[in-house]
């Protein structure tokens, strides 16, 4: 025992471990139990709604047992239906997919459940009652748990409420590993330190400090701290090195992530199967034909369909607008490339003046984007009344036109430019297996503000894991896309 109190073992090969109690960071438990305690709270008020509404429908002004009973029993058992469907599972917080889901499986099994044991044990609680109770519980507790979520994203973005994490591969995928996270905050992953395959490469990758080689990854999580061990793709760190790897870590409770060699797929596509004792990962293909696609194509002209015929006085006033700013054409016409290569004419409102191809040339040396792309923020082109369509993203709205044709789709990857096709390496033609989209990955990810290869990337990704799911995210946060602003010039 040394003088802290810990015992020191050497549980993988050229390290000393410190074996403490927990690394669990505190705010983890902190943040645990205000879901827990909203959880209890939108219980309380759903059940509560829901004996006022039928307290108030009963003629003879008495409240029947059974339901008062449910409503003192509702709280308790939300908060265990969320429990047993992993609602507080430390792996996913701040995640809003993954949380959402098992609310979701949460409120499904709950009245499922009561359902069941209602006609089993012949208990007289009103359907109207559960009607409300439930789903007003279910709302409720989605929205507390978007706000607090919104809470958490918001300390996360002043650096707190962040998982340390050691880096464990070799120094290229290490790189792209700490260039992906610090695109987006939300994650809540820091790398604190890189243990690297190559001990005799640079002191620091990315100004992350390198802590030495796959030998020390114990060491490193002890000197910094860090509660997380995430280990990108490494051929070096072998079967037998990663178990053994996993029981040191397990001593400490650090999290431990694995990297597959697959990337950008992820979610349904992926199964976990025990083959000759060897756990496999079974990889479906991505779902790019069939009835799903076949659906998806119906919704996007149903819908297209009912926005053009409600937006149809909105596009007669931006069309006024755009005629009165700048005399000549209201629809811009471009030719994009759609799915398999098929080129197509793209509908969008006039935001430029009428000449601005012939001014491309001139204003070459200004232009801000990389790769293929063409973007100034102020560009000299765009008209006034051009710039307050962009800023809303109503100049898209012409592309339902091409979503009726069946050109587009409302979400998929962006419409790209036949220059920018001409561009593409086997891996980004994948984005040209479906549909491009109105909206998509990119949109939500900053548009414009983009890099060239990162919009790309958002591409292949979008297509890899495309679900309807997926896509009725894609368009939630789409709205909040389009009311900040970010990347719309």
């Amino acid at each position: 025992m040394g003088s802290s109190g810990v015992t020191i073992t050497a549980e993988f090969p050229g390290s000393a471990v410190l074996a403490s109690r927990s690394t669990v960071p505190h705010w983890i438990a902190a943040y645990r139990l205000q879901v827990a305690a909203a959880d209890f709270l939108c219980a309380v008020v759903g059940a509560g709604l829901a004996m006022r509404i039928r307290f108030s429908l009963v003629s003879h002004g008495g409240q029947p047992a059974a339901d008062l009973a449910f409503t003192f029993v509702l709280p308790l058992l939300w908060s265990i239906a969320l429990l047993l469907a992993g609602g507080y599972d430390r792996r996913h917080v701040g995640l809003g997919a993954d949380e959402f889901r098992r609310v979701i499986k949460a409120a499904v099994t709950l009245a499922i459940t009561v359902a069941i044991i209602s006609y089993a044990a012949r208990l007289d609680v009103a359907r109207g009652y559960i009607a409300v109770a439930l789903p007003a519980t279910f709302a409720l507790d989605l929205s507390a748990r978007y706000l607090l979520r919104k809470q958490l994203h918001l300390r996360r973005s002043r650096g707190g409420c962040v998982r340390r994490a050691i880096a464990v591969g070799h120094a290229a995928a290490i790189t792209e590993f700490v260039g992906s996270l610090r695109r987006d905050y939300r994650h809540g992953l820091s790398v604190v330190a890189a243990c690297v395959a190559d001990p005799d490469g640079p002191a620091d990758i990315c100004e992350v400090p390198v802590a030495g080689s796959l030998d020390s990854v114990m060491p490193a999580v002890s000197r910094f701290g860090a509660d997380t061990v995430a280990v990108l793709t490494c051929p070096e760190l072998n079967g037998i090195r990663l178990r053994e790897l996993a029981w040191a870590l397990e001593k400490t409770s650090t999290e431990l992530y694995v990297a597959p060699a697959l990337i950008d797929v992820a979610g349904p596509r992926t199964t976990i199967k025990p083959i000759a004792g060897m756990p496999m990962l079974h990889v479906d293909h991505a779902e790019l034909s069939g009835g799903k696609q076949l659906i998806k194509a119906g919704i996007d002209r149903l819908l297209a369909g009912a926005l053009l015929t409600a937006l149809l006085p909105l596009f007669l006033v931006i069309g006024a607008a755009i005629r009165w700013a700048d005399p000549g054409p209201v629809l811009f016409r471009q030719t994009r490339v759609g799915r398999g290569g098929r080129a197509f004419t793209l509908y969008k409102f006039r935001t430029m003046v009428v000449d601005a191809e012939r001014q491309k040339a001139r204003l070459a040396a200004r232009n801000e984007a990389d790769g293929a792309l063409f973007k100034i923020r102020s560009d000299p082109r765009v008209t006034r009344t051009g710039a307050w369509l962009r800023r809303w993203s109503l100049d898209e709205l012409p592309q339902l036109l091409n979503v009726i044709r069946g050109d587009m789709s409302l979400v998929g990857p962006r419409p790209a430019l036949p220059e920018e096709t001409e561009r593409y390496g086997y891996h980004m033609r994948r984005r040209l297996a479906v549909k491009p989209g109105i909206t998509g990955l990119w949109q939500v990810s900053g548009r414009s503000d983009l890099a060239w290869s990162e919009a790309v990337r958002l591409d292949v990704r979008y297509v890899e894991n495309w679900s309807f799911a997926l896509d009725a995210e894609i368009l939630l946060k789409t709205g909040r896309a389009v009311l900040h602003g970010s990347g719309a010039y």
